[in-house]
This record gives structure tokens, sequence and C-alpha cells, in this order.
């Protein structure tokens, strides 16, 4: 009953909220700027904010048209390489002659579109070929596609890799770390001659009994049993994934900010502020992160149930237990894959040592093949987003693939 529930609010509000945005359009070109004018900017303010607070289903654009290349800036296009009912291999092709070594970005299934990492791939493309995983909304995948559970995961971060083929580079943000440390094990063990060079695991939940986090502890206090009578419903008729079984994004949406209500709420309190005294460059930076946090996708039921069960309730990658198509996965297969761990200090949804973890489940991996970067001053999305990200982590990160090329 909850998605029929919340798409029937949407359907209701979602009017209200096109027309607010319309008439704030409209009265920013009319308002006057003379103090008898600034009830009407407090007005278009409210209208405003009501208007893109909701949520949206819609995967964002990249908007990633060009690129510095040194004191120049270079085009890019995107263009789709390969692709299932269930993702699309997405290379962002940057205009130039050079070769440059390759990088799949396995971005989270989590509720939000692979957008979510376009600043990760916009600072990449500044020294590398990149592409990513852009996962389709399940909502709108056919049941006549079959199921996508976490093998199924598994079997596309292989299949993507092959696709770009020997001496490419992953990196694993967030959630996928665990499956892409299955898929290299697998390909290792198999010496596949597509397994990647290098690996960079970034704040994902490797072994979540280190320094659980609200959500590992969530996960330890529920069943999975709860977890699939409370959080999974069906895609209502409308849509062409009908009557597949779905972990809602909005539901995730909700804990996401649940976590940190106090903040969302004060951040839309400065964006009417910022409305009403005509702070464009504010107003503008809020409506962007909002605009990609609003937009969310839904997650297949298997896949969300057995991450939850497998990773987060009995940590089958930890202890050894972990299998892909009834065989063992086996970290310690690795041993010719630089492999790199990024943690930050203040994440709340990974926490520290939970990915560093996967340094010693790659226990045939010399010293030299193994480093670890914690970063200070930064949450979960500072690890792959922002100043920092951009300025202290990608040069070790392109370090890395440097030493592994």
């Amino acid at each position: 009953m909850l998605y029929p529930i919340y798409q029937a609010q949407a359907d209701f509000i979602d009017p209200l909220r096109a027309i607010a945005r319309t008439t704030s359009s409209l009265m920013r070109v009319v308002t006057p700027s003379a103090p008898h004018g600034i009830l009407l900017r407090h007005f278009n303010a409210a209208l405003e904010v009501f208007g893109y607070s909701g949520t949206t289903h819609q995967r964002p654009n990249y908007g990633i048209d060009q690129v510095k290349d040194g004191n120049a800036s270079v085009s890019v296009t995107e263009e789709i390489v390969f692709a299932t009912p269930f993702a699309s291999l997405l290379h962002f092709k940057k205009d130039v002659r050079r070769s440059e070594p390759k990088v799949l970005v396995v971005a989270p299934l989590s509720g939000h579109f692979a957008t979510l990492l376009r600043n990760t791939v916009e600072v990449l493309l500044k020294d590398h070929d990149v592409y990513i995983t852009d996962w389709k909304n399940i909502r709108d995948v056919p049941l006549s596609a079959g199921c996508f559970g976490f093998d199924e995961y598994v079997e596309h971060v292989i299949q993507l890799l092959e696709k770009l083929g020997p001496r490419a580079h992953v990196m694993g943000v967030c959630q996928p770390a665990v499956a892409v440390l299955a898929a290299v094990s697998l390909m290792a063990e198999d010496k596949n001659p597509a397994t990647p060079r290098s690996m960079t695991l970034m704040a994902g939940p490797i072994d979540t009994r280190n320094n659980p986090t609200k959500v590992n502890v969530l996960a330890k206090a529920k069943d999975i049993n709860w977890f699939e009578n409370s959080m999974i419903s069906v895609v209502p008729w409308r849509y062409r994934g009908a009557g597949r079984r779905v972990f809602p994004g909005f539901m995730q949406l909700t804990a996401f900010v649940a976590m940190n209500l106090d903040r969302h709420i004060s951040a839309h309190i400065r964006q009417f502020r910022n409305l009403a005294s005509e702070d464009q460059k504010s107003s503008d930076m809020h409506r962007q992160f909002y605009d990609e946090y609003f937009a969310v996708m839904d997650l297949p039921a298997e896949f969300y149930l057995e991450t939850v069960d497998r990773i987060f309730i009995r940590h089958e990658l930890a202890k050894g237990e972990l299998t892909y198509k009834g065989r063992r996965v086996r970290p310690e297969a690795i041993s010719k894959t630089f492999l790199f761990t990024v943690e930050g200090e203040r994440d709340d949804i990974c926490g520290l040592g939970q990915t560093s973890a996967a340094l010693d489940l790659c226990s045939n991996l010399r010293p030299l093949l193994k480093r670890h970067h914690v970063q200070t001053g930064v949450g979960h999305y500072g690890v792959f987003s922002g100043r920092r990200w951009e300025n202290e982590i990608y040069p070790l990160v392109r370090e890395v693939i440097q030493l592994a090329a």
C-alpha cells in the first residue's frame, strides 16, 4: 500500500508545485527591487521553496559539456557504448587525441541516480577516459526483463569491465564497493584479461561491524522479514515496471533526510532568505544540490533485500562466506590489482574502518600494492564530491592509477 499512497499524494501535490514554479518565474521578472516590493519578494521566495521541494523520478542531466585540459577546455560528449535492461555503460568522450587510462566508475544503486557522482566524473575527466554505470530506474523496467539481485549486480560489473578491455581501472563509490571487490576477486581467480589494473574503493561497507553507524545499527536491530514487510512495495500499473517488487526511492530519501533533518530544514530556511534577498549565487547552489538530491529511483526488491541481509546483517564478505552464483568469492585471489581505499573522518553512513577492511581481505597483495587514506574534515559525500575530493583525494587516486598503469 505504500507506493499507491505516495503516488496519490504526488499526483495531488505535483500540479500545485508546477503552478508555484511557474508563478515564481513570472514574478521574478516583474517583482520590483524597491522597498515596496519586499512583501512580493518574500511571497515569491515561498513559492519557489515550495515549488522545488518535491521529488522527481527522472534522471537529471550530467551537464558535463567540457572540461579543462591544461590551460584550454575540451568538449565532452556522452555516448552509450553498451546497455542492458538495467543499466547503460555511459562514456564521457573527450575531444582529445592522446590515449588516457580508462576508468569505470561504479555508481551506487541506492535510491539516487548515477548523476549524484557528476562531480566525481568531472574531476576524473581531467586526466582519464571515464565511463560510468548509469543505472536505470527499475520502475521503468518491465517484469519480462527478469530479476536483478546481488549476483546480477556483480555480473554487470564484470561484463562492463570486459567491455573496457585490459588495463582499465575501476572505482566503487559507497555501496558498490562490495560488488566491485567481489567482481575483481572472481576475475583475478579466473585470470580474466580484463581484470582491472587498480581498484579504488571509496566509503564502502566492506565490513560494517567496524564502527557501526545508525544505518548499520538499524540493519542489525531488525531481521530480514521486517525489511521485506516494511520496506517493499509494488510498482503501480501506470509504469512500465508495473507489478515489480521494489524498495521505493522515496523511502530511501525519507530515511536520508531523517538522519539530518535539522540540516535540511535549515538549508531550506536559508534558501528562502537567499531568494528574498536576491542572492542569486547562493540560491542557485541550493537549487542545484536539491534538484539532484530529490531525484529518486526505485531499487529492485531482490537486490535491496539481499544487500541488507548478506552485507549488513550476515557480513558474508567480511567473514569469507560471500558467494556468487554458488561460487565462493575469494579476495585473496587478487595479487596484481593495486588496491586503494578511501574513508571520510566524519562519515555517518559508512564508519571508519569499514572500507579499509578490504586491505586485510586481499591478503595476497604485496604491501606496495595497497594504500589507504582517511580524509579529515569530510562526511560521506565529501569523499567523492566537493573541494576536498578535488584538491586532496583525487591527486592520490590519480597517482594510484599512474602507478598501476
